[in-house]
């Protein structure tokens, strides 16, 4: 497997402070990565800082994907090349159907995904359930059809059976599409579904700490707290 990503060396601030510090992050053709960490550590930060968001700037390093460098690339752009982001807080959008806004982005005019039948035609995450919310912001990433997807803790405020539901059609999409998935979570939890191939630690702005099994980084985390992956033999 070649490489879709690659993060190097990169710093960034955000009003003004210093966030990121020296990120270096690889994500292969078709992989699964996990990016876990505390509260504040950066982990939304690098996501936006891949997707270009006007918040934070690239002050050091370089951000390729494809083997093209994309470091100061505008969002749209690089949502053309085949990059999305799954938010936290996916705005609601008063005034259009989800329907309406899913035929004018999607490059796959076949998508259909079941469990959203009962809300396509309400208002683009209005007065929606917090699985409902998820779903939609589902559908309007897998109708763009992307090669790597940032999921920012797409299982945060859902209970474990909304995790499965989410979970499934995840899979069912990357399964067709073989794309890439940078899953970013505090918890942990829907890693048991997934079973990424690398799980990374970040702590204050760097990521320290590498594995390839997901399971025992969590076991660690529960048991020593992020502060323990300092010192693990992972690190990195």
């Amino acid at each position: 497997m070649g490489d879709l990503l690659k993060v190097e060396n990169l710093y960034a601030k955000g009003s003004g402070e210093e966030i990121l510090k020296g990120v270096d992050l690889t994500i292969k053709v078709g992989e699964i990565q996990a990016l876990l960490g505390p509260n504040g550590s950066g982990k939304s930060v690098l996501a936006q800082t891949i997707m270009g968001s006007p918040k934070y700037k690239a002050i050091k390093g370089e951000i390729f994907f494809k083997g093209k460098k994309i470091t100061k690339m505008s969002p749209e752009k690089r949502v053309k090349l085949g990059i999305s982001m799954s938010w936290q807080s996916p705005p609601a959008i008063k005034g259009i159907k989800l329907s309406n806004l899913l035929r004018k982005i999607s490059v796959r005019k076949d998508f259909k995904v079941k469990e959203a039948e009962g809300f396509l035609e309400r208002e683009v995450n209005l007065d929606l359930s917090g699985g409902e919310r998820k779903i939609s912001e589902l559908l309007q990433i897998f109708s763009l059809d992307p090669q790597l997807i940032i999921f920012d803790e797409i299982d945060s405020g859902l209970d474990l059976k909304k995790i499965e539901i989410v979970s499934k059609i995840i899979k069912k999409e990357i399964s067709r599409k073989k794309a890439s998935i940078l899953l970013i979570t505090h918890s942990g939890t829907i890693l048991n579904y997934f079973k990424p191939n690398v799980t990374n630690v970040m702590v204050e702005g760097k990521i320290i700490c590498k594995s390839n099994n997901y399971k025992k980084t969590l076991n660690d985390i529960k048991k020593y707290g992020y502060e323990g992956c300092k010192k693990c033999k992972s690190s990195v």
